[in-house]
């Protein structure tokens, strides 16, 4: 397959959610089957050789990601969601926003202490949610392997609150 530009599949859309915001929307590299293909492969490639056990993705655009690298990778899904939405007993993380705090959940049996963990999620910006994500997989002594994200936004910084694991970004802004 002839190597794609990923970039040449993200739209830019100026002014969202909120004026002097350039949000990148991957949607448009999702619904090209060769771009989609070539991204998931790509971040799945990186870590072919980790043994994963389990992939863990925040929602909603990570699911889509980390479900698909799951799969190439042989690995279980787990599922972090907004608080309220699992069904069975789950650890929480709250974590600082721009305008206020937000809180992650994950399913207290998801991960068997010691299980190789990769993190997926669609955008690296300031890096608070995944931080959370770290935390809630520490929780239950899952040992992070990787972080991956399809795109990391440099000029935020987000990586300074990653640095005690290895972080690969497809694409960076």
């Amino acid at each position: 397959m002839k190597k794609l530009n990923l970039k040449n599949y993200i739209r830019n859309i100026p002014d969202f959610p909120k004026p002097g915001i350039l949000f990148r929307d991957i949607t448009t590299l999702l619904k090209n089957k060769k771009a989609f293909e070539q991204g998931v492969g790509a971040l799945a490639a990186k870590f072919k050789n980790k043994k994963i056990d389990v992939v863990v993705a925040v929602e909603a655009r990570g699911f889509i990601l980390g479900g698909a690298i799951a799969h190439k990778l042989g690995a279980g899904f787990i599922p972090v969601r907004k608080k309220g939405k699992l069904p069975a007993a789950a650890g929480s993380v709250t974590y600082d926003l721009e305008y206020g705090t937000d809180t992650l959940e994950m399913h207290h049996d998801a991960i068997n202490p010691g299980d190789k963990v990769l993190i997926v999620d669609d955008l690296l910006a300031t890096g608070g949610t995944v931080k959370a994500v770290t935390d809630l997989v520490k929780q239950i002594q899952g040992k992070i392997v990787g972080i991956a994200f399809l795109i990391e936004l440099t000029d935020l910084k987000g990586i300074e609150k990653l640095k005690d694991y290895p972080v690969f970004s497809l694409i960076k802004y």
